[in-house]
């Protein structure tokens, strides 16, 4: 099919629920919905681990928190990982990034103990060319307000939190949205972008006529969190945290609400300015486009905001993928359940890559092509890591010291149900189909040990398998078959 361009958009904590083409009542993503209509889109898309660097971990590796090891913002990603930029890079492009990666150097490689990538967990991913980096506190957007435009800011306010006094135009995302379609002008060959929006990241501020596009009063309900009795151990700990915990105040988590869907039309229309770009210069046919989210946003959920624990609005996040090349999927929605793990070997198909043995993820190459694979799961999983999080220090740090893996849990959501399973020992069990709220628990033996059999079953089957198809014997190394054609060994880098 020869080589395409690969443009990976990231949009941050965007719920899979805040797009009108999935129903949403109130919200406006009509460059979002034209993709899915020429793409496919993926209903049941979950990421893997929150907050920011977990998930963007399991994203670009294509491996589970429980391999990569990335447990919380700061935790060094382990260099012996392949990733997306670097698949890019042995595929011929030279992969370049626009916003960020949020990834922490692997500190065995650094020498000088005062390189500052040992300070900050907002590094750049390896393999990635940086165009434009803006992490959090965006020095070249706020230098370019400060000298083009003489906006300034007052020390103890952030500066994203100001963005509805301003005009759209002068917004993070038109910033960064401009200079990557400045890029794309000059591009005269195949191309990897990937382009990292922090929004509908906090603050819950939306830039200019966006900030008033949405009524609160027409925002919606949320789901309430279960009465005090009925709530788990880890449940009431969330709700103790100022940043994790809703406004009591229905009016002004209903404001709140307001604020979030005008940061996804926004960052909607920053998307359309690109997809313009692409037609008029005709690579729109050319392009392949993932969009997808690092995790998702409790939005009052269960009474919660931003993203941890275990319910599923932390991690069911938008999924839209269009391959030009491969027209018999397009405008198909697809409920089956994929995961962000399954965006490498996706686009590892894409550029005509190996998808390296490390990828805990399957190609959604099959669903594009508008066919189904021979095999696939039946539940997605997800993990949360709280050990930062200090809902209680403790480990001395000797390497046997396993304490603090206590402080994790892992989900298998299936159609029907919610298995937690606690570090700790301790799990939940959810009936989601009489249910979807999250507030109706199983407890009938024969249904835990199933989902317990289950779990058990996922992690003995995405145990490390980077040298396990070999075998050194006479004649050299020889290689396992795969017990399952379609999901055969792939040699990695």
């Amino acid at each position: 099919m020869g080589l395409p361009n690969v443009l990976l958009i990231t949009l941050d904590q965007f719920r899979a629920d805040a797009l009108s083409c999935a129903g949403h009542p109130l919200v406006q993503t009509p460059n979002l919905d034209a993709l899915a209509a020429s793409g496919v889109r993926f209903t049941r898309h979950y990421a893997q681990a929150a907050p920011c660097s977990p998930g963007r971990a399991a994203l670009y590796t294509g491996t589970y928190q429980m391999q990569n090891r990335v447990v919380a913002n700061g935790t060094p990603l382990d260099d012996r990982f392949d990733n997306v930029a670097r698949l890019a890079r042995r595929a011929g492009y030279v992969p370049t990034l626009w916003g960020y990666t949020d990834q922490g150097v692997d500190p065995r490689l650094v020498h000088d103990p005062h390189d500052p990538r040992l300070s900050t967990y907002e590094g750049v991913l390896p393999g990635f060319e940086v165009a434009m980096q803006l992490p959090t506190d965006c020095p070249a957007w706020l230098e370019w307000l400060a000298t083009e435009h003489d906006v300034h800011f007052d020390s103890g306010i952030p500066a994203l939190a100001t963005e509805p006094r301003r005009h759209e135009d002068l917004s993070q995302s038109t910033f960064m949205t401009d200079h990557l379609l400045m890029w794309l002008e000059r591009q005269d060959g195949p191309f990897f972008a990937h382009a990292s929006y922090l929004r509908p990241h906090p603050p819950y501020a939306a830039a200019g006529r966006f900030a008033t596009l949405y009524d609160p009063d027409d925002c919606g309900d949320w789901v309430p969190a279960a009465p005090s009795d009925a709530r788990t151990w880890l449940h009431r700990q969330l709700l103790k945290h100022p940043w994790l915990t809703a406004p009591d105040d229905a009016a002004a988590l209903r404001h709140l609400r307001a604020q979030y869907f005008g940061m996804v039309s926004e960052v909607d229309a920053q998307l359309g300015r690109i997809w313009s770009a692409l037609q008029a210069s005709g690579a729109w046919d050319d392009t392949v486009i993932v969009v997808t989210a690092d995790h998702g946003e409790q939005l009052g959920d269960q009474g919660l905001l931003q993203k941890g624990g275990f319910f599923e609005a932390s991690y069911h996040v938008v999924g839209i993928v269009r391959d030009p090349r491969r027209p018999g999927g397009h405008g198909r929605v697809v409920d089956r359940f994929t995961e962000n793990v399954d965006v490498v070997p996706t686009l590892c198909e894409a550029m005509g890559v190996p998808i390296p043995a490390q990828c805990d993820g399957y190609p959604l190459t099959p669903f594009l092509d508008g066919t189904e694979p021979p095999v696939w799961r039946d539940a997605a999983f997800y993990e949360w890591d709280w050990r930062d999080q200090t809902l209680e220090r403790w480990g001395d740090g000797r390497p046997w010291d396993r304490r603090l893996e206590h402080q994790h849990l892992a989900v298998r959501r299936s159609a029907d149900r919610a298995f937690v399973q606690f570090g700790s020992g301790e799990w939940r069990c959810f009936d989601l189909a009489a249910d979807p709220t999250w507030r109706t628990e199983i407890t009938d033996p024969a249904l835990v040990l199933g989902e317990t059999t289950a779990m058990l079953t996922w992690r003995g089957a995405h145990l490390d398998r980077t040298l396990t198809g070999m075998l050194l014997r006479d004649g050299g190394v020889g290689r396992l078959p795969g017990p399952v054609p379609y999901l055969a060994e792939r040699p990695g880098r």
